[in-house]
């Protein structure tokens, strides 16, 4: 199954023409890194969201977050969120917001 193509235009929209911004196809889906750093990407209809352990650990409390697993081997640090937590633009822009305060923390690649 392709990504939704209309999550991305509304993640493209949200991210707008931000610096250091790259949008690259993976894993069957696309990502969107800053500085080299993936921060978000779009899988199926989920959100791929990189928070950092601490993060996705309270992430995961929420309804409509599960584990970024689509290897049958959950990815640390990361969480999807389901379409039906992103269904407003303002849910969207608030995942996109809390990805890119954890990635630029991280050191440029």
């Amino acid at each position: 199954m392709a990504y939704s193509e209309s999550l991305a235009r509304r993640v493209r929209s949200i991210l707008g023409v931000r610096a250091g911004i790259v949008e690259k196809k993976m894993f069957g889906g696309v990502g969107f890194l800053h500085r080299g750093n993936m921060a978000v990407g779009i899988w199926r209809e989920s959100l791929i969201a990189r928070l950092g352990a601490d993060g996705a650990t309270a992430a995961r409390q929420l309804p409509h977050v599960v584990d970024f697993d689509i290897t049958g081997r959950p990815m640390k640090g990361w969480v999807m969120v389901l379409s039906e937590g992103i269904d407003d633009d303002r849910d969207l822009a608030d995942w996109i917001a809390k990805t890119l305060e954890f990635v630029e923390t991280l050191p440029s690649k």
